[in-house]
C-alpha cells in the first residue's frame, strides 16, 4: 500500500491532507505514516521468518520515543550507540534483554549503565574496551555478556562516509585480532563471549557484500572452533531514494542466513534502521522566497541543513515534491536551498519543475531515518516538530522547541 500519495493532485499521508495540516501547524515539521512504519517492520521480519531473528531497531536512525513505542509493540528490540539511546529505548518499553549496545567509544559511565540494566549484549569493538568492561564488571560483581565486532575488510558499494567494514575504518577487530581475542577470552573472568557481530555500512543496495560477510564469519567459526549463542549481522539495508536505485533482494539473502543459522546453531540478530523508517516520512516546508539567479531560480525554503543534514553531510539525494500539483512549468532550472548561512545548505536542483509561488508548501521525501535524529540548533534555530499520522488522525510526537530554551545559557 502507498501511504504517501496524491489524491486529486493534493499530497496525502494516509488519509490526511498535508496542505490542510500545514495550514494549521507551523512549518517546517516532520510528518510520519504509522501504517507505513508497521508495514515496513512486518515486511522485514517476514523476509527472515524462517530464521526467527531478533530485530533490534537501530535507534540512531530515529530516537523518537513515540516511534520506539510503536516498534516495541511490534516486537522490536533496540540497537543503541549511547547511554542516552539506551535510556530512551528502556523508557519506550523495550526490554533490556532485547537491547544491544554498539559503538567504538563507550565511556565508563555508559558501560556501567549497560551492565546495571542487564542488557542482552555489549558489542565490544577493541581489546582495550573488553579490558575496561571486564574491570567494571568485577567491581560490580557481575558477569557481563558481550559480543565481539568483526571488521571483515569488505568494501560495500556505498558512500565513503557511511562505510564501516573496510580495514581502514575505525570499527571492529581485524580477523587476525578477533581470532586471537576469542582464543584468549578465558583470561577475562568477568565476561561471557556470547556473540560475534558485524556491520559493514549503510544504504547497501546489493546482497553481495552481505554474502561475502557470511563467508568471512564462517572462517572465524572454523578457526576459533567457538560456538556463539548469537550472530549479530548488523543492518545497512538500503532503500530506493532515486528512481534508478536497485532494491535489495532480501529473499536471496534470507536463504543464506537460514543455512548459516542451522549450520552453526545460533540465534540471528539484525539491526535495521533505514529499512524500517526511511520512506515513512516527509519534511513539510514552505517556500520563503523565490530568487532569480544568473542561470537558475532559487527556491529558498524555511527548512535548512540544521533540520535535515543528510544532503549536506552525505551528498544524499532526496526528492522534493509539491504539496499541491499543477500543470504549469517553471521557466528554467530550479534549485531548492535552505536559510542556513552555509553554501552547503542546499537540497536538490531540477532542470524542470512545476511553477511555484512564495508561501507554497513542498515536502522533502524519504526523511524518516537520519532526519530528525541528525538535526541540530545550528544558527540558534529551534528543533522542529514531529507529527505522526494514523489513518485520519494526526498527533504531535515532538513539539517544536521553544526558542527561549536556547537563550538560557
Amino acid at each position: 500500500m502507498s501511504y504517501i500519495r496524491y489524491k486529486n493532485n493534493k499530497l496525502f499521508i494516509e488519509n490526511v491532507s498535508v496542505n490542510q495540516l500545514a495550514s494549521k501547524l507551523k512549518t517546517p515539521f516532520y510528518l510520519y505514516s504509522e501504517g507505513n512504519i508497521v508495514e515496513n517492520y512486518n515486511s522485514f521480519s517476514n523476509s527472515f521468518k524462517k530464521s526467527k531473528p531478533l530485530v533490534c531497531f537501530s535507534v540512531k536512525a530515529n530516537s523518537n520515543i513515540q516511534i520506539l513505542k510503536i516498534l516495541k509493540k511490534l516486537g522490536s528490540g533496540a540497537d543503541v550507540v549511547s547511554g542516552g539511546e539506551l535510556l530512551k529505548a528502556i523508557k519506550s518499553g523495550i526490554k533490556p534483554n532485547k537491547i544491544v549496545f554498539s559503538g567504538v567509544g563507550k565511556t565508563e559511565e555508559e558501560i556501567r549503565l549497560a551492565i546495571r540494566k542487564n542488557i542482552l549484549l555489549i558489542n565490544v569493538e577493541s581489546e582495550n574496551e573488553a579490558l575496561l568492561i571486564n574491570k567494571i564488571s568485577g567491581q560490580l560483581k557481575k558477569k557481563t555478556a558481550i559480543g565481539i565486532r568483526l571488521n571483515p575488510d569488505i568494501n560495500a558499494p556505498t558512500h565513503k562516509k557511511i562505510s564501516t567494514g573496510k580495514a581502514e575504518d575505525k570499527f571492529g577487530l581485524s580477523k587476525t585480532n578477533l581470532i586471537s581475542f576469542c582464543l584468549n577470552i578465558s583470561k577475562l573472568k568477568n565476561l561471557k563471549l556470547n556473540a560475534i557481530s558485524v556491520h559493514i555500512g549503510s544504504q547497501i543496495l546489493s546482497e553481495n557484500p552481505f554474502k561475502k560477510t557470511l563467508k568471512v564469519l564462517e572462517e572465524i567459526m572454523i578457526k576459533t572452533k567457538m560456538h556463539f549463542k548469537f550472530v549479530d549481522l548488523g543492518g545497512g539495508f538500503g532503500i530506493a531514494y532515486k528512481k534508478n536505485d536497485r532494491k535489495i533482494n532480501l529473499k536471496n539473502y534470507s536463504s543464506l542466513v537460514e543455512k548459516f543459522r542451522k549450520k552453526y546453531n545460533c540465534n540471528i540478530i539484525f539491526e535495521p534502521g533505514r529499512a524500517i523508517l526511511g520512506n515513512t516520512a516527509v519534511l513539510v516546508t514552505k517556500i520563503q522566497y523565490l530568487k532569480k539567479g544568473s542561470n537558475k531560480t532559487f527556491a529558498i525554503l524555511n527548512a535548512g541543513m540544521n533540520d535535515f543534514m543528510r544532503t549536506a553531510l552525505y551528498d544524499a539525494v532526496h526528492n522534493i515534491i509539491p504539496v499541491i500539483k499543477n500543470s504549469k512549468k517553471n521557466k528554467g532550472p530550479l534549485e531548492f536551498v535552505g536559510p542556513i548561512c552555509e553554501t552547503t545548505c542546499k537540497f536538490i536542483k531540477y532542470n524542470k519543475y512545476q511553477k511555484l509561488r512564495e508561501s507554497d508548501y513542498v515536502a522533502i521525501a524519504d526523511v524518516g531515518a537520519y532526519g530528525a535524529s541528525l538535526s541540530s540548533n545550528y544558527n540558534t534555530k529551534p528543533l522542529i516538530a514531529e507529527v505522526i499520522i494514523n489513518k485520519t488522525k494526526a498527533r504531535i510526537i515532538r513539539k517544536k522547541q521553544d526558542i527561549k530554551s536556547l537563550l538560557i545559557q
